[in-house]
């Protein structure tokens, strides 16, 4: 099996290219290391991916939430795979059922360095990110979250962020930054109304100061959708929310996934106190 790159290298500096390390991370110590993987209520398990093989099994979950469930359309060089080109300069963070050992959460973070690397996040290309300029050498982006429909009961979500929580602290990073994904198909209608709603309604009270705020690239044309349908915002935005996260501003659409994406900054000095009790101990 091909060996990953640590994922507690200090904010993982992999400035030599990935096959140079394979070959090397058998000759020294890695500072820093992650936790062995630990057994989370619920019978679930948490590790980081260290092979290429658990990185396919996220990637197969991936494939069948995204596509299958959600219906994205994906470009993949591997069939029932969602494969892009920022997964091999990413740390793959799973949460498997301790029986069955079936990859049933995923999470992927690039770290400053190797975002460097890549050229880009994904979330710059879709929102111009100027205004974070500020924060890029400690800010982290999360991706592709992604949960089991049979393990969509609170606890996996808990555990991948616990883990975020001590990669973060370990690594000394303090923002937290990802695209947030409102479906566009909302009562059997495929519309952006419900997008357009939610983001009318999180303005109001979670839109981030001006000094961070960001621009989509591609818009959603949310002053041509109805803005007034009653409609809460899909779970993951507000446990993020709950959290002390903030909405960085508008949607942008992304055909590929037919979605309505809003641009989301969680720092860790704004998190809820109860919150930083629960995952930092402090």
């Amino acid at each position: 099996m091909k060996e990953l790159p640590n994922p507690t290298f200090p904010l993982s500096p992999i400035s030599l290219p990935r096959r140079f390390l394979e070959s090397t991370l058998t000759h020294f110590q890695i500072p820093n290391r992650a936790p062995v993987p630990r057994v989370e209520p619920a019978g679930l398990t948490v590790s980081w991916a260290r092979h290429d093989d658990e990185v396919r099994q996220a990637q197969r979950l991936r494939f069948k939430v995204f596509a299958q469930e959600m219906g994205a359309r994906l470009t993949t060089t591997l069939p029932e795979h969602d494969i892009d080109l920022f997964d091999n300069y990413c740390e793959h963070l799973l949460v498997r059922d301790r029986l069955s050992q079936e990859v049933v959460g995923t999470y992927r973070l690039l770290t400053p360095v190797q975002a460097k690397r890549v050229g880009s996040t994904y979330s710059d290309l879709e929102f111009d990110l100027t205004r974070l300029r500020g924060l890029r050498e400690r800010m982290v982006e999360l991706g592709r979250s992604c949960v089991h429909p049979d393990y969509r009961h609170g606890g996996v979500i808990m555990a991948l962020w616990g883990a975020l929580a001590g990669f973060m602290v370990r690594n000394k990073l303090d923002s937290m930054i990802g695209c947030a994904s409102i479906p566009m198909l909302h009562n059997g209608i495929i519309s952006g109304d419900a997008a357009a709603s939610i983001w009318h309604q999180l303005k109001a009270t979670h839109l981030a100061p001006i000094e961070h705020q960001v621009h989509p690239r591609l818009a959603l044309p949310v002053e041509q959708l109805d803005q007034s349908l009653k409609v809460a915002p899909p779970a993951l935005i507000k446990g993020y929310l709950r959290l002390g996260a903030k909405i960085l501003g508008a949607p942008a659409w992304d055909p590929g996934f037919n979605t309505a994406d809003l641009p989301m900054l969680m720092r860790i000095a704004d998190l809820a106190p109860r919150y930083r009790r629960h995952f930092m101990g402090a």
